[in-house]
């Protein structure tokens, strides 16, 4: 085979890679939403929980639910952060109320976001907040603390094999993301 043929069928290979890695690229999305179908997850509200709205129902005191509260910082987020309660018991279909602290250390003003994750996933769809420092970005002067809600109601249809479920919030710095006229103010 000469130099010119191999270099030709090299050339052929990598434009054939790059075709089908730009065809790959296409595929994401509609694979994407399979895996958030499978999963349960509705792609309008990546990141956010999906509206409740509350009907009045009876509430479950038969049973209870332990639910455990978890805050961990991004790696670059200086905030202290952690809930006032650790763990709360639940009666499904009860509305419930905790809060969770939050203080800037460092020596300017900063804007945090508070993503959550509820575990085991499959608790995720019986677990309603109604209220939660997580809808909105936080802005604290330097020094500030602040006390954030959260208004919760665990689903009656929880299965009953899920007696604990562990809702986590991981706090990001969004400072240099956002543009809020409190926190730019203070600059």
């Amino acid at each position: 085979m000469s130099t010119e043929s191999s270099h030709r069928n090299l050339v052929l290979r990598l434009a054939a890679i790059a075709v089908g890695m730009f065809g790959f690229g296409f595929a994401l999305v509609p694979l994407y939403d399979v895996l958030c179908d499978v999963m349960g997850i509705s792609r309008d509200n990546i990141g956010r929980q999906a509206e409740y709205a509350a009907a009045p129902s009876a509430v479950d005191t038969s049973r209870t639910v332990r639910v455990q509260f978890v805050a961990n910082n991004d790696g670059t987020m200086p905030w202290e952060f952690h809930p006032h309660e650790f763990e709360m018991k639940v009666n499904p279909g009860a509305a419930n109320t905790t809060t969770f602290y939050a203080r800037n250390p460092a020596p300017r003003p900063m804007v945090a976001q508070a993503i959550p994750s509820i575990s085991p996933p499959e608790a995720a769809q019986y677990f309603h907040k109604t209220e939660c420092f997580c809808f909105n970005q936080q802005a604290l002067a330097s020094g500030e603390a602040l006390d954030m809600p959260l208004q919760f109601i665990v689903d009656q249809a929880l299965p009953a094999k899920i007696r604990t479920i562990t809702l986590s919030y991981t706090l990001f710095d969004v400072t240099g993301k956002v543009v809020d006229n409190r926190v730019s103010a203070a600059n």
